[in-house]
């Protein structure tokens, strides 16, 4: 790990990057994916060695389990973080609007009577 000093901070923060340039800490869904896919391979090798008693093709699945886990989840985290903030930007747009809207003429939710539609 190395420390990354912050601005505003008078203590240093700890950082861990994986693979030199994945930081573990800022980057969305990264240490989720990390353990998820630790775990599909501990149990993949496991697996894998219990029921064949190799220990090298065992070895070669649980990385092969921990890059597929790892992706795997990666994409799925990924893919519900994007309709998140698209939902977010959504829901940020329509309350923009309901601010600028409400109580003038266009409000769409302002009914209106039959002596407003007969003035206009």
């Amino acid at each position: 790990p190395c420390m990354l000093p912050r601005r505003g901070h008078p203590q240093p923060l700890w950082s861990f990057k994986l693979l030199g340039f994945l930081d573990v800490k800022n980057v969305p869904c990264a240490r989720e994916s990390v353990l998820y896919g630790s775990l599909g391979s501990l149990v993949v090798g496991l697996g894998h060695f219990l029921a064949t008693s190799r220990v090298r093709r065992s070895c070669d699945f649980a990385v092969g389990g921990f890059i597929c886990t790892m992706l795997g989840y990666w994409f799925y985290c990924r893919y519900n973080l994007a309709q998140q903030r698209i939902r977010q930007r959504m829901l940020k747009e329509g309350m923009r609007n309901k601010m600028l809207f409400e109580g003038s003429s266009i409000d769409p939710e302002k009914k209106q009577t039959g002596n407003e539609r007969s003035n206009s």
